[in-house]
């Protein structure tokens, strides 16, 4: 199938209807959750609540034991190729090649998504000036520290230009200024029409970033909205988000 021959089924930049996995016990359990172009959706929940399984089902690289996942109209499910056309996984452990520099790593993750050169070359050299990566841009990756590697991954992701994103933990390692960096970078991303899926433990980035949180526990969706909407489902409209979530948890 081609981007072209696509079955769409809805506008909406992610469908997902009945997901459910599997390991011996039950770690996401008939999950249902839509998010639309130019969302930031911030997916929360304790460890072990099925966060990252989630991503990684939406994202293709794991088989869901039931249930269906559309990004933009793409099956992933019957079509990956399609849909991960349109999508960028960025893990909680930045992955790269650690003997290529930043430059060489984007032009080598640019050719895999059949970037033309020149334009892959012009994207690379722009994403490494808004990261603060141009300087260090023909230095090898095996000497970054965890914030350094955790921008050019995330640079690796942007440069096929995504619509939808995955991120498990991607402020994690970085320093405030860079923290910054990549949050503006996001924003910007969404307000272009990208929608953007977040799993933090760092409930003031979901606060501050999320047009809508979810929280995940159990596997299951157990609340989602604004701030606002989370606060009145708890019973607590003077709450905090930490607050909310602790409650609706019961980790108190």
């Amino acid at each position: 199938m081609d981007g072209v021959n696509a079955r769409v089924i809805s506008d909406s930049a992610l469908n997902v209807r009945g997901l459910s996995k599997s390991f011996g016990r039950k770690v996401v359990e008939n999950l249902d959750l839509t998010i639309q172009p130019g969302e930031f959706y911030a997916l929360l929940g304790p460890n072990g609540a099925g966060k990252t399984t989630t991503l990684r089902m939406i994202a293709g690289l794991m088989r869901p034991d039931a249930g269906s996942i559309e990004v933009f109209g793409r099956d992933v499910l019957a079509d990956p190729l399609e849909a991960k056309s349109i999508m960028a996984w960025i893990p909680d452990e930045p992955l790269l090649y650690d003997k290529l520099s930043p430059l060489e790593y984007l032009e080598f993750i640019a050719g895999l998504w059949r970037v033309e050169p020149k334009l892959a070359l012009e994207r690379a050299n722009e994403l490494l000036e808004t990261l603060g990566l141009w300087p260090h841009r023909h230095e090898r990756c095996e000497g970054f520290s965890r914030g350094m590697k955790q921008k050019t991954v995330l640079a690796g992701a942007l440069i096929h230009k995504p619509k939808f994103l995955l991120l498990d933990e991607p402020l994690t390692g970085l320093d405030a200024a860079a923290s910054r960096l990549v949050k503006d970078l996001l924003l910007a991303e969404t307000q272009k029409g990208a929608a953007i899926i977040l799993t933090t433990h760092i409930l003031e980035v979901a606060e501050r970033l999320a047009t809508r949180i979810g929280i995940l526990s159990g596997g299951a969706l157990l609340a989602q909205g604004d701030l606002a909407a989370l606060k009145t489902q708890a019973g607590l409209e003077h709450g905090s988000l930490e607050d909310v979530f602790l409650h609706l948890t019961k980790t108190i």
